[in-house]
């Protein structure tokens, strides 16, 4: 082929295999069908050196004895170096009225370590240090008590150690990919 002259289009003899034939999830495809499902949203924080604060929905309760429960946080995230820096983390229940604490704490922009924290009112909590943040629902602290694999996440598995409600009265929840309200009225079936 003349190196002057652009390639002739032609008919590739085999395709790329897709990334589902190769076993591997569309991302896109994957964060429709996940978006279905509606969840709280919190903020996870930590203190110390490394300390940071992340606005994440992947939250669960574990366990109620021992009290457990766990978050799962990207290996390339800030806050995984926060949490396996401090060995333990918070875990913020955003209430309705937070959709802004929310944004501010997804958003990569704002400030590192605690100055990030000045935007906010916040108080230490008394057996992790890490910031508890006003008006939530309700909040907890944790100690690490695990780590495990969880492809290109960790499973931070926290051994609940104080916990508390907040001045909240609704739920901002996630869902199709937008912020929604749960007035927190039973609803009859």
């Amino acid at each position: 082929m003349d190196p002057g002259r652009a390639p002739e289009r032609g008919v590739l003899k085999r395709l790329p295999a897709s990334p589902a034939r190769r076993g591997l999830s569309e991302q896109p495809a994957l964060r429709q069908v996940l978006g279905q499902f509606a969840t709280g949203i919190t903020v996870l924080t930590a203190a110390g050196d490394d300390a940071h604060g992340m606005t994440a929905n992947a939250f669960s309760s574990v366990s109620l004895e021992p009290p457990l429960v766990l978050c799962c946080v990207s290996k390339a995230a800030r806050m995984h170096t926060a949490v396996v820096t401090a060995g333990s983390f918070a875990v913020n229940i955003l209430a309705a009225e937070q959709q802004e604490l929310s944004s501010y704490f997804a958003d990569w922009r704002r400030p590192d370590g605690m100055a990030q924290f000045d935007a906010v009112d916040w108080a230490a909590g008394a057996k992790t240090g890490a910031p508890l943040l006003t008006g939530t629902l309700a909040w907890l602290e944790c100690e690490l008590a695990q780590v495990l694999a969880g492809g290109d996440h960790s499973i931070f598995l926290g051994r609940v150690v104080a916990a508390g409600r907040g001045t909240g009265e609704h739920a901002l929840v996630f869902y199709g990919g937008r912020y929604h309200e749960v007035d927190g009225r039973a609803r009859a079936a």
